[in-house]
């Protein structure tokens, strides 16, 4: 039994001799072809190198560049043919590198390329790093290009994102290095790239932010300046004052590393605040701003680059009216001015879209893009008072009201709000459309007791309306704030049979050999209210315009709206809208202050219609297409919104808003099924107590009427 049993063990130590052997020999060849594989891509790699270095060293210099001149590049044009907006350097400010200040020449050189003075034009090395560093991360967050590759680049070539386009701006940058010298190249730079603001060449860039002269800049305002060809409108510190001085701030760093400036300097200039020019000095044509920086935003997400859109030469048509616009410009101007609302911070905003395809007429973010690029129309979140109440009226209608029933238009408690008519008139048993027509306060809320907040938010939320809406019967009156581009939209839908349609802006984009590289097909839509009750509220908001409070802005041609006016006089709007147009215009006050006599029927009104007449001239007289809707005041009345009536109301609010928390629960707690691999999970007990806290009263906000920048308060 014994020599039995050593015999075996040394056969399975022979076994296990041998298949540690074979693991050894396994992983040995492994290595060996790594090794080799290692080897074999090195030389290749090794071989393109010099094989690249071998060509580029080969090119001829480019003739005549230092007479170089850059022409008229990118060009915006309107729908009807006219250029609103040119891309161009004609005010062309050429500045010497010997009055360029030392700070800004090292600022550059240590933010955009701190090998400048030492390379051939090209950074092999760095092209291969920033690649490796890109792939690591699974996006671009490190460049490679040289300072002369980017002037190959502005000055020949453009911005698409190929190999090809890579290979020929390491070919003009080597040339350009034979061509010129370093220093040339440098002035070059400075002198041509695109700082933003309509801004070429540092020296426009100085004017443009700080109305200075180059030589009279900080340290602090150049690093600025230095940060933006990057990214010009990302760090334009007029769109983001907070990214352009974290960006300008990474440049002093960038300088303290390189032993260009002191620690010292470096803490007194990351502490200087930005004082920015007033009025930028703007060096484009630019008949419609607001517009061309949506037209922008646009164009990134399409998938184009800022300064692949600036110097790529392209043709980009657009959906404006220029006609309209420029009454819009007009309008706003003379009508602001006439009724004494000269301050700066006395704005109005525009917006007119097609209700049928969604292109974008008319849009003006405020009265003066010199002296504020906020965007009212995308960015101010404001209240529009009564111009909210045809989105109660549409939800009544949807649940089978008319148009001819009747309301009590008298004074009224609904939980312990008592709301007001203007001017404190009240008409007695009206039918709804003449509610409307007068813009009475106590029926709308009337009105919304009986369909109940949550069907109104859950109108206003299709029709496109985003913004936080209290669930509350004071929206009824318009409390809550809107973007002037969502309540427009909303608007549509009256005006094409229920449809909300996405408005868009640009129609076709083409390269400098007129090659079309977009092309618009066709805008989103979706059918959200019914036929019929569009058709019934263009009849009642008809009489708006006709007889009640909109009479200012009748065009003498088939057209619906509604006026709005806040408390206090703080905010006026006018919307409306023929079969073809629809228009909004708000006028208010940035830091939200009063602006006594203000109403929608007032300057809003008037401003509606200047540019309707103009934008609705191509387009006739035509009706809209709807069934004849015949109003009368011999309806029914609706309910007398006793104590039952309104508990029954606010049951149904409440049973609809929990059923609508009870969903999200639901989809909660299976996301939480389907996503436990995070490093903090939330846990199904974690929703339901987050869930039991919600269901208890919240306390009642004071709803915040306004969204400007701080600057501008």
């Amino acid at each position: 039994m014994s020599r039995s049993y050593e015999s075996y063990k040394k056969q399975r130590a022979e076994q296990s001799t041998k298949r540690e052997k074979k693991t050894i020999n396994q992983t040995n060849k492994f290595f060996t072809y790594l090794k080799m594989f290692v080897i074999v891509f090195s030389a290749l790699a090794i071989a393109g190198v010099v094989a690249l270095n071998l060509y580029l060293s080969s090119l001829p210099p480019i003739e005549n560049l230092k007479d170089f001149r850059p022409n008229i590049v990118t060009k915006f044009y309107s729908a009807d043919g006219e250029i609103i907006k040119t891309f161009t350097t004609y005010t062309y400010d050429k500045i010497e590198l010997k009055d360029v200040p030392d700070n800004l020449k090292k600022a550059i050189i240590a933010t955009e390329d701190k090998n400048f003075y030492k390379h051939k034009g090209y950074d092999l090395f760095g092209i291969v790093r920033s690649s490796i560093q890109n792939v690591l991360a699974m996006h671009t967050v490190q460049g490679a290009s040289t300072i002369t590759q980017q002037l190959a680049r502005i000055l020949f070539l453009s911005n698409e994102r190929t190999i090809i386009r890579k290979v020929k701006e390491l070919e003009v940058a080597t040339r350009i290095e034979k061509t010129i010298s370093k220093d040339k190249i440098l002035e070059m730079y400075l002198n041509n790239v695109y700082l933003g603001a309509g801004s070429y060449g540092v020296s426009g860039a100085a004017k443009t932010y700080f109305n200075k002269k180059l030589n009279q800049l900080t340290l602090p305002e150049l690093a600025l300046i230095a940060g933006l060809p990057q990214a010009p409108s990302v760090y334009n510190p007029y769109n983001n004052i907070d990214l352009a001085k974290k960006r300008r701030n990474q440049v002093l760093k960038r300088m303290l590393t390189m032993k260009y400036i002191t620690k010292d300097e470096y803490q007194k200039a990351i502490e200087a605040e930005i004082k920015l020019s007033n009025v930028p000095q703007l060096y484009t044509t630019n008949k419609a701003p607001y517009f061309s920086d949506y037209v922008m935003k646009e164009l990134e997400k399409l998938g184009f680059e800022e300064t692949e859109v600036i110097h790529g030469g392209y043709k980009v048509i657009t959906t404006l009216d220029a006609k309209a616009q420029e009454k819009a410009n007009e309008a706003i101007l003379a009508n602001m001015k006439a009724y004494g609302l000269t301050n700066k911070t006395q704005q109005a905003a525009v917006f007119s879209f097609s209700p049928i395809d969604g292109r974008i007429l008319v849009y003006a973010g405020g009265k003066n893009y010199g002296e504020s690029q906020y965007d009212r129309v995308t960015q101010a979140i404001r209240p529009p008072g009564s111009a909210f109440k045809p989105i109660v009226y549409a939800a009544a209608m949807e649940k089978g009201f008319s148009p001819n029933d009747i309301v009590d238009d008298s004074p009224v408690t609904i939980s312990k709000w008592s709301p007001r008519n203007y001017g404190n008139k009240y008409r007695g048993k009206i039918p709804l459309y003449k509610a409307l027509m007068v813009s009475s306060n106590v029926c709308a809320a009337r009105v919304i007791r009986e369909v109940g907040v949550h069907s109104v938010i859950q109108l206003a939320r299709v029709l496109g309306i985003t913004t936080p809406l209290e669930k509350d019967y004071t929206i009824s009156l318009g409390s809550n704030g809107v973007k002037l581009f969502e309540f427009v939209r909303a608007y549509g839908a009256f005006a094409n049979g229920g449809y909300v349609v996405e408005p868009y802006a640009i129609e076709r984009v083409e390269d400098s050999r007129g090659r079309i590289l977009y092309k618009a097909t066709g805008t989103k839509s979706s059918h959200q209210l019914s036929s019929n009750t569009a058709a019934e509220m263009t009849a009642m908001m008809k009489t708006v315009i006709t007889n009640g409070t909109g009479m200012g802005a009748n065009i003498g041609k088939p057209a619906a709206g509604k006026t709005g006016t806040t408390d206090d006089y703080r905010d006026a709007y006018f919307v409306g809208y023929t079969p073809d147009i629809v228009t909004g215009v708000w006028v208010g006050d940035d830091n939200n202050k009063q602006m006594h006599g203000l109403t929608g029927g007032t300057i809003p009104a008037k401003i509606w219609k200047e540019i309707m007449t103009v934008a609705t001239q191509k387009y006739g007289n035509k009706d809209f297409d709807y069934p004849q809707i015949v109003l009368s005041d011999k309806g029914k009345p609706i309910a007398e919104g006793d104590e039952n009536a309104e508990s029954e109301a606010k049951s149904e609010d409440e049973e609809a808003l929990l059923k609508e928390a009870n969903e999200i629960k639901e989809r909660a707690l299976e996301a939480v099924k389907n996503n436990s691999n995070t490093s903090n999970p939330i846990t199904p007990t974690d929703i339901n107590n987050n869930f039991k806290k919600n269901q208890a009263p919240v306390p009642k906000t004071e709803q915040i009427p306004i969204a400007v920048p701080e600057s501008l308060r």
